[in-house]
């Protein structure tokens, strides 16, 4: 993962990459598991809801299902997220672009001209054995955004 605040570093692809993952190692990016939709998040905000079992975005005031019509009949392992030896901490929080940042989240990646580059899989459904619930990549072959739900891969269609 390489990842800027200054000046662009020579092991990103462009100088508009705040955050960039390696290509082809087969892994991605797991978001933040949340006990249902959170309350009051910033608008780009992006979770795993394990209720509901689905990648869930916040765009323009309102969640939105990322999962698609993928099935979400399969169990969840929360076990992590509820020991005792593994408490949350609710404050803990890293920001990458902007010191003056107010976004609340786990990860807040904030630039006005600088985006994030997911990991690039050739066919995630093919390739990464075993894919957390929650997992996101870009498929270099279909050229999509995938979201693993834990029983299914999701595309994300592009506009047409």
């Amino acid at each position: 993962m390489n990842s800027q605040s200054g000046a662009v570093p020579a092991n990103l692809s462009s100088p508009s990459v705040l955050l960039e993952f390696s290509n082809n190692a087969n892994k991605g990016l797991i978001l933040p598991w949340t006990n249902g939709d959170v309350a009051n998040p910033s608008n780009g905000t992006i979770i795993f809801n394990t209720v509901s079992k689905k990648v869930k975005v916040y765009i323009n005031d309102r969640w939105v299902d990322y999962s698609n019509e993928a099935s979400t009949n399969n169990t969840i392992d929360t076990s992590l997220q509820t020991q005792s030896a593994y408490p949350e901490k609710s404050n803990a929080t890293t920001i990458i672009g902007s010191n003056a940042s107010t976004a609340k989240g786990i990860l807040v990646l904030e630039s006005s001209n600088k985006a994030m580059v997911l990991p690039k899989v050739a066919s995630p459904h093919l390739n990464i054995v075993n894919p957390a619930p929650g997992m996101m990549v870009f498929d270099t072959v279909k050229e999509l955004l995938c979201i693993y739900n834990g029983t299914q891969w999701s595309f994300i269609q592009k506009d047409q």
